[in-house]
């Protein structure tokens, strides 16, 4: 178990008595490293939060990672904002790759979930950081655009982390044996 240290477990007993199961098929699971190289390249995700009235509710976001949390924006109301003030344990799913070989009825496939929590970034300063964090992941060298969009902006929304407690990546068993 490579992720043991990186998201606060001391020990493989810490992760079987941890919310969150071991993957099945070991021999495709990918490295932290690797795991964390994907959420630093890939541009979208689906975050996966318990919706109204107990359905899954999972909506595709923009999104950045830094030092362990990921962080999105959002309006300052609506559904995701609602559904994490009432329940804040979250998944955010991202597909790097998905190269369909029909002949072979497979997908050649790599992936990464993270499971964490979410809220609500009420800290004036964090709120401008991580804004200016997701806003340079998008449109990076561009401080004076981003300085007034924020200005127009920063009131009519909120930023999101999101704190990473369990990272696991994966990828398609002829990805990894061609890997190995």
């Amino acid at each position: 178990m490579h992720f043991l240290c990186d998201f606060g477990y001391k020990t493989k007993n810490d992760i079987m008595m941890s919310n969150f199961r071991p993957m099945r098929r070991q021999r495709q699971q990918l490295s932290m490293e690797e795991s964390i190289s994907i959420l630093q390249r890939a541009t979208s995700g689906t975050l996966a939060l318990l919706g109204d009235n107990d359905y899954p509710y999972a909506v595709p976001l923009s999104f950045v990672y830094h030092d362990g949390s990921l962080y999105f924006h959002s309006a300052v109301t609506g559904h995701k904002v609602d559904a994490i003030r009432r329940h804040d344990k979250a998944s955010f799913c991202v597909i790097d790759q998905d190269e369909v070989h029909g002949e072979r009825y497979t997908t050649f496939f790599r992936s990464v979930i993270a499971f964490g929590h979410v809220s609500i970034i009420e800290d004036a300063e964090e709120k401008i950081a991580t804004a200016r964090l997701l806003g340079n992941r998008y449109n990076p060298n561009q401080d004076e655009a981003l300085e007034k969009e924020l200005e127009n902006a920063l009131h009519r929304m909120v930023m999101l982390r999101m704190k990473i407690e369990h990272l696991t990546g994966k990828e398609a068993i002829e990805l990894a044996r061609k890997n190995s």
